[in-house]
């Protein structure tokens, strides 16, 4: 059976030590993220996953949910405990406003504690991960009448929350979107139409459900510019603001999933729901965005947790599987075999996947904390600078790391060999449970296309540019420091492939489209090298800082912590080189060959 261990020390060398995030104590919230707070609030959040969320893994996997005749959904042996224990400790509740209950903490904490709980176990984390999407939104474009009529609730576990887009005919293109919404006379709509692949979408955990739902007005405009945002919830509210009429809307069927099967991902009918318009009309798909945005980054988060739990199990396998000989000499006399942790090949897989898991997390707090700055602090030119960075890096985020989640993962599993391709170690699982972040919240290839084609040109390419700034300055900083140099010389080749690959792209990908389309995996690819190098070259900063100033008993923790670090800026990084070569090629080629052909 698998085992998990929450990656505390790390987390709070990057908290605490890397971003130095008590120096935000002056903003809202942050002056109760003291080191000794975080590090409560961490070491709790792990044991929780350790102990309550990982053992549910493998039975919500192998027992799944089950749809009954009435409709309703039961989720897995334990997650109704797990569930009603993760809500009355507050987790949910973290990083919101206190006026809705929340306790204001920093949403950079919490992007720690989503890990652990992904990494436990992905499939129950995601029914308080969709709530704490649908609170966002609802906070940020709802009425405040709607704000305290669903949100308090929502933050305490008493009820969850789900987005509902994707229709049978329409995943990417929402323009396509046929839910209809009824204007009535009492202000309220009548939502028809039928929404796929909703998680959460109906399960016996929280006793109301409320769903945010993206439908078209009766006589709206066609395509996106027609889409409408709605509340409906599986009860309706009475007067008193509690559950009373079931509203017209219910689960017509499951899903049958490769993976994540204790969530309930459900085909939701509405046959005439009640629903309440949120925000603006016709401007549903921006507000809707907030939690999609607010998702995407927690879909990164899951990619990390996946290879993070993978990893783990890999080398405690690596250290305890015994199999040959070291081909430089043997190293375990007294035993029949060495372990496998002594061949090259094992180091190469476990060293590829370690060294990504520390810049991915890294990356993952650093674009949390600007999210953080961008709604807390009271400098509108700090506020705007870090929004523009966290809108570029959302897509690379979301992209970059579940590809490459995944891709960890089945190196994982090969660590295992044959017994990796069975359910005795349970590795297979987290294959299974990673592939799917690389398709929900919006395809990968998707957000390469984001991220060239709306982020890039966006104001003018001013993210973009501030973004090479900051690294450049980084790298100027520190050229001449020759302990730095391992990690500076290679961050800075990496950094001139991606400003070179830009400028290639702002030269051809206007004048042949196709160009930008061809190029925009390889270029999220390549950015997403030179963001891990950038987290890598702060962390060996960092680290060779702390052991000059007396590593307080971590010493071993920072060598350990250089050495990955320089072995992602050998091994990993000059594999921009090859993503530069590949976008200045073009869509020539790709393009070519007609449809019938393939």
């Amino acid at each position: 059976m698998p085992t998990y261990r929450a990656p505390l020390e790390d987390s709070l060398f990057i908290l605490n030590d890397v971003l130095n995030i008590e120096r935000h104590n002056n903003l809202p919230g942050f002056a109760d993220a003291t080191p000794d707070m975080i590090e409560a609030i961490l070491g709790e959040a792990g044991k929780m996953s350790e102990e309550v969320l990982q053992p549910l893994n493998e039975i919500g996997d192998k027992e799944g949910c089950i749809w009954n005749d009435d409709h309703t959904v039961t989720t897995p042996k334990g997650f109704k405990a797990a569930y009603d224990l993760y809500s009355e400790s507050g987790w949910g509740a973290l990083p919101f406003p206190e006026e809705y209950g929340g306790q204001g903490l920093p949403a950079t904490l919490n992007a720690a504690i989503q890990e652990y709980v992904s990494s436990a176990n992905m499939a129950f984390g995601m029914y308080p991960g969709l709530t704490a999407g649908a609170a966002a939104a609802l906070v940020e474009h709802a009425t405040e009448e709607q704000k305290q009529m669903y949100v308090p609730k929502m933050l305490s576990g008493e009820w969850s929350g789900t987005m509902n887009l994707t229709e049978p005919h329409c995943g990417t293109d929402l323009g396509m979107m046929r839910t209809k919404a009824v204007p009535q006379d009492d202000g309220s709509y009548k939502i028809t139409g039928q929404k796929i692949w909703i998680s959460a979408g109906e399960h016996d955990m929280s006793s109301n459900i409320i769903h945010l739902v993206l439908a078209r007005i009766e006589g709206a405009p066609e395509g996106v510019d027609g889409i409408s945002l709605f509340v409906a919830p599986k009860f309706i509210l009475d007067a008193e603001g509690n559950p009373g009429e079931r509203n017209a809307l219910s689960c017509g069927s499951l899903e049958h999933k490769m993976g994540i099967n204790g969530n309930a991902t459900c085909v939701m009918n509405y046959e005439g729901a009640t629903g309440y318009l949120v925000g603006t009309e016709h401007r549903g798909l921006k507000a809707m965005f907030v939690m999609m945005n607010e998702a995407r980054l927690g879909v990164g988060v899951q990619g990390l947790a996946q290879s993070e739990v993978a990893y783990q199990n890999a080398a405690d396998w690596a250290r305890d599987r015994i199999q040959g000989r070291s081909i430089s000499g043997t190293k375990f006399p007294d035993q029949k075999a060495d372990p496998i942790i002594v061949h090259p090949d094992i180091r190469r897989v476990l060293m590829t996947i370690r060294s990504f898991n520390e810049a991915a997390r890294a990356l993952v707090y650093w674009t949390a904390l600007k999210g953080d700055l961008s709604h807390r602090s009271d400098d509108d030119a700090v506020r705007e600078a870090a929004d523009d960075l966290m809108g570029l890096l959302t897509p690379v985020i979301k992209g970059v790391i579940t590809d490459k989640g995944f891709d960890n993962t089945v190196m994982a599993q090969q660590v295992f060999g044959g017994t990796g391709y069975t359910k005795d170690q349970g590795v297979e699982q987290f294959v299974r449970d990673a592939r799917i972040a690389m398709i929900y919240e919006g395809a990968n290839g998707i957000q390469a296309l984001d991220l060239v084609g709306r982020k890039l040109p966006s104001k003018g390419g001013r993210a973009v540019q501030a973004y090479f700034k900051e690294v450049g300055k980084f790298c100027s900083e520190h050229k001449d420091d020759e302990q730095m140099k391992p990690y500076i010389e290679p961050l800075s080749k990496a950094l001139t492939d991606l400003q070179s690959a830009t400028m290639w792209l702002v030269q051809n990908g206007m004048a042949n489209p196709d160009n930008a389309g061809a190029a925009s995996t390889d270029y999220m690819h390549l950015f997403g090298l030179v963001a891990f190098g950038h987290m890598w070259a702060m962390m060996a900063h960092t680290a060779q800082a702390k052991l000059s100033n007396g590593a307080n008993g971590s010493e071993k923790f920072l060598e350990n912590k250089l050495l990955t670090g320089k072995f992602f800026m050998e091994r990993i990084l000059p594999e921009s080189a090859a993503h530069l070569i590949r976008i200045q090629t073009g869509a020539e080629t790709m393009m070519a060959m007609d449809a019938e052909s393939f």
